[in-house]
């Protein structure tokens, strides 16, 4: 059976917001989760259908892929571009989600202990975006300590099990008829606490240092897209696994070419000598210099194609086109001798002017024919 669109299964608009994508599967979580409906196989399905949608929505690079290229762009099997289907892990969707109700019960203790994602954004010229580079990157980040190794106790002692909570980072508080589970206070949760604290970290395990790291950009890549840099981000805390580092690109305008997806544009100036008469000029291109024909009796405005030398588009794709657009130049700082040669030009074109200028002469009939209606 065909899966349904996402968007349709949570009930959101395709421009809905990440707040909204939130809001809408806490609703259908809370409706359809399997404790709530027991030996319910529709339920179930229904909570797994929301979830699903849940994961590909939430993710930037996962809802962008699912935009452009539908249930094949975040499906593996079907060779989709985002490679990133529902893998299934419902526990961290639901974390996620309704962590901030359950204050750390399963939602937290699965995944407090991973230190944080970050963002890194990266200047990119239009030549380093357009043939791929390697660039070098400093980054803030919260890394193990490496005196206690992210334990936070002091070299050559290790922390001891919390005698509040007895290790299980839970304790339970009795209110009237309901008992409650919450995260222990003395140790917030970790199950230990530290007698005696590395002083190079203060206990906390992590310390503030710059991360520099070799970045590999593809060819292709537009302001916008991101690479994910897998366990580059902060570490966790008390020796937990670390987070990721997006870098997210921003390629810097361009004295000559402008970017639309695979193709490029630019503005070529020429004189309107050569305008009349045509000739051959040379343009550039990001790979170097190319010729470019220019037929005489050529007006401003007139576009020419370069075929296949735009750019090839990171997610593949044909190469795009590189588009001149002829802008004629008015000379100007004319001595007399130039001005004189110019106005027996002039008065050379005037003796057949509709021949010479067809438009200029066919706008000004179109003017003389407007104010003979308005008066009749």
């Amino acid at each position: 059976m065909a899966k349904r669109d996402y968007y349709e299964v949570l009930g959101l608009n395709r421009d809905a917001g990440g707040d909204d994508v939130k809001k809408a599967y806490r609703r259908l979580a809370m409706k359809y989760h399997p404790d709530r409906n027991p030996n319910d196989a529709n339920a179930e399905e229904q909570f797994k259908e929301a979830s699903e949608a849940y994961e590909v929505l939430s993710d930037r690079e996962k809802r962008s892929a699912y935009d452009q290229f539908g249930h094949a762009g975040v499906d593996p099997s079907a060779g989709g571009m985002g490679g990133a289907g529902f893998n299934g892990s419902f526990a961290d969707i639901f974390g996620d989600v309704f962590g901030d109700f359950f204050n750390g019960a399963r939602a937290g203790r699965s995944r407090g202990n991973r230190g944080g994602d970050l963002q890194y954004t990266l200047q990119l010229d239009l030549e380093q975006a357009v043939q791929g580079d390697t660039v070098e990157v400093s980054v803030p980040v919260l890394a193990t300590c490496e005196d206690c190794d992210g334990s936070g106790a002091k070299a050559g002692t290790q922390p001891s099990t919390c005698p509040e909570c007895s290790g299980t980072g839970q304790i339970r508080v009795s209110q009237g008829f309901f008992s409650l589970q919450q995260t222990c206070p003395r140790c917030r949760g970790a199950g230990q606490v530290i007698t005696d604290p590395c002083r190079r970290c203060g206990g906390r395990g992590r310390m503030e240092k710059r991360k520099k790291l070799s970045v590999r950009i593809p060819p292709g890549v537009d302001t916008g897209d991101r690479i994910r840099l897998s366990g580059e981000g902060e570490a966790g805390p008390r020796g937990g696994p670390a987070g990721d580092l997006y870098v997210q690109m921003e390629v810097r305008e361009h004295p000559i070419f402008v970017r639309e997806g695979r193709h490029l544009f630019c503005e070529v100036p020429i004189s309107f000598v050569d305008a009349a008469l045509g000739g051959e000029m040379q343009v550039p291109t990001l790979t170097g210099r190319v010729k470019l024909r220019v037929p005489p009796e050529t007006q401003t405005g007139k576009l020419f194609r370069l075929r296949g030398k735009g750019l090839t588009p990171v997610r593949g794709g044909s190469v795009g086109d590189l588009h001149c657009k002829v802008v004629v130049e008015t000379p100007v700082k004319l001595n007399e001798t130039q001005k004189e040669l110019l106005r027996k030009f002039k008065r050379s074109l005037k003796q057949g002017s509709e021949e010479h200028s067809p438009k200029e002469s066919g706008w000004f009939q179109g003017v003389k024919d407007f104010f003979e209606d308005l008066k009749s």
